[in-house]
């Protein structure tokens, strides 16, 4: 949030802070909703990505015009929803997986 602030400014930082409380709401109530995606390729079994842009309308007050960033997440298995990361879309997804949402091939 200090590089928004520096880079963007205290209203910008605002606007983001409240984008991704808003997804975070929005997955924690429907962890597979339209947005998320799965990603077989690269994560393990139930690990999602969920885009900021489709809270963007829900936020209330000012929003972020074009938000660039996504939530890897996952449900446990006592429905708590866990948030990995909070990842900048233009990143290499793979290369920054935390090893407990990486993908292993048989054998590893």
């Amino acid at each position: 949030m200090e590089w928004t602030v520096l880079k963007f400014g205290a209203k910008a930082a605002l606007r983001y802070d409240a984008l991704i409380k808003q997804a975070l709401k929005d997955i924690g109530a429907e962890p597979d909703r339209v947005g998320s995606k799965a990603r077989p390729d690269a994560m393990i079994e139930g690990a999602r990505i969920y885009h900021l842009e489709f809270s963007r309308d829900r936020v209330s007050g000012p929003c972020v015009k074009n938000p660039r960033h996504f939530l890897l997440y996952r449900t446990r298995e006592d429905g708590v929803i866990e948030v990995a990361r909070v990842l900048h879309d233009m990143r290499d997804l793979a290369r920054h997986l935390p090893d407990d949402y990486r993908r292993r091939e048989d054998g590893d």
